[in-house]
């Protein structure tokens, strides 16, 4: 075992150590929403990139929004409701962190402690993207049914080639089964029964299939069919090995991740597997000139590809993702904002308990403070477009009538500046209030250490 595999190790044996001393839950855990509630006076933030609307009426019927009007038109809106004074404060969808992994390596106490902080700081949302099922499909039903103070949690089933099973998380994530044989973690060949393997892995309550590794593109579009023909989203790495990324795009997944992945389009050799890979040329990069990369992005805007750009796995330098230099990935970025591709906030990497926010948050700001994209494009980012990553559009994401009540409320504009997500007042998700008062992390902060890839890879969080 290497030191870094070593080091990695015991920082996660004592984060889940530690997240054994939680506290008790906040009284929120397990309440009903109010049948009518409205908050009044606030100012909206709606997620479709408008501006600010001030002095605005929520009004929210057990879990749903059932009417935003401004406050003077409230009217018979407010009969027999409980009207909460939001004067003062701005709301905004819920946020969506669209990449995290919460069991990769299954314990359950440590995911309820991100999870809470995650809820208590405005996230209502989060896609993980691979881990063991049966546990993420445990967290996902005490979430949703309030055993636990936590996001709503849609997750993924993984698929690579048979060789990528090799990867000791693969063994961490499928305890008790074979890796590349269990229902969520399958191995694909020529040969394999796709619309058995895809209905498996729908079996399994995922919401979208990954493709992983280790596949050519022939097989990464055959996947990518059957499983949008029995209804499933799929999510992809930016470059499969030795499926490039443009074949990956070709093919419409529907998500790719990993913006320093997509450099490989312009590299002189395509790695022929994932356990191969060396870092993209940074220098070829420089400036994201290169047009093999700009055609990747015409495409990805014409088909709606959405891009998960991970962009602080590489902006903090974490061990696991060395694929290019920061500067190339801030530089990859900027370039796919400018050209109209879709960006969604994942991160791929846990914040240390101690602090007091999630690496969302960090996410965001970082990418407007180096990809330069405006604060309204952001709050989408990780709103609107981020609900599009897991085909929740319909109910989340923007604040509109019959749409789920999950929103947050700041008292500091994010507008203005991104920073001022972190000013939360308390979480609305699917009508039941969190405040921000309430949380106590449930690992103490200056005892907390947790691994900073939440995903512990020496190459990528996945």
């Amino acid at each position: 075992m290497s030191a870094r595999c070593r080091m990695a190790g015991l920082a996660l044996i004592a984060a889940l150590a530690l997240a054994q001393q939680s506290v008790a839950q906040p009284a929120q855990v397990g309440k009903t929403p109010d049948k009518l509630v409205v908050y009044a006076g606030v100012t909206l933030i709606d997620g479709a990139g408008g501006p600010a609307l001030s002095d605005r009426a929520i009004v929210v019927e057990n879990d749903r929004i059932k009417a935003v009007v401004s406050s003077a038109d409230l009217g018979a809106h407010a009969e027999g409701a409980k009207v909460v004074d939001a004067s003062g404060l701005y709301a905004l969808p819920g946020l969506i962190d669209t990449h995290v992994h919460l069991a990769t390596s299954p314990h359950r106490k440590a995911a309820e402690a991100m999870l809470s902080r995650q809820l208590y700081s405005g996230v209502t949302a989060a896609r993980d993207m691979a881990g063991d099922a049966r546990a993420l499909a445990d967290l996902a039903r005490a979430s949703r049914m309030g055993e636990i103070p936590a996001p709503d949690i849609y997750y993924a089933a993984v698929m690579g080639g048979a060789s990528f099973f090799e990867d000791p998380r693969t063994v961490a994530s499928a305890q008790g089964a074979k890796p590349g044989e269990a229902p969520w973690m399958q191995a694909i060949t020529e040969d394999t029964d796709l619309p058995l393997a895809i209905a498996q892995a729908r079996g399994t309550s995922a919401t979208g299939i990954k493709i992983y590794a280790n596949l050519s593109g022939s097989l990464v579009a055959k996947v990518t069919a059957e499983a949008h023909r029995q209804g499933m989203l799929v999510w992809a790495h930016g470059a499969v090995f030795p499926a490039s990324p443009m074949q990956g795009i070709e093919a419409n997944v529907d998500v790719v991740s990993h913006i320093c992945m997509l450099g490989y389009q312009a590299s002189n050799r395509m790695p022929h597997s994932y356990q191969q890979q060396a870092p993209v040329d940074d220098a070829q990069l420089a400036g994201a000139q290169d047009a093999k990369i700009a055609a990747i992005f015409r495409e990805m805007r014409r088909r709606g590809t959405i891009l998960d750009a991970t962009l602080g796995i590489y902006a903090f330098e974490v061990p696991s993702a060395p694929r290019c230099a920061s500067a190339t990935a801030v530089a990859l970025t900027a370039q796919a904002y400018r050209q109209g591709v879709l960006i969604s906030a994942g991160t791929d990497r846990s914040a240390s308990l101690q602090e007091p926010y999630p690496a969302l948050h960090d996410e965001l700001e970082i990418l407007t403070d180096l990809a330069g994209m405006t604060n309204a494009d952001v709050i989408r980012a990780a709103t609107s477009i981020a609900a599009m990553t897991i085909g929740r559009q319909h109910e989340m994401g923007t604040v509109q009538a019959g749409k789920l009540a999950n929103l947050v409320f700041v008292s500091k504009n994010p507008l203005e500046d991104i920073s001022n997500l972190r000013s939360v007042a308390f979480t609305l998700k699917r009508g039941v209030i969190y405040r921000r008062a309430d949380y106590s992390p449930l690992v103490p902060a200056r005892e907390s250490t947790v691994p900073q890839s939440s995903s512990e890879s020496e190459r990528d969080g996945g």
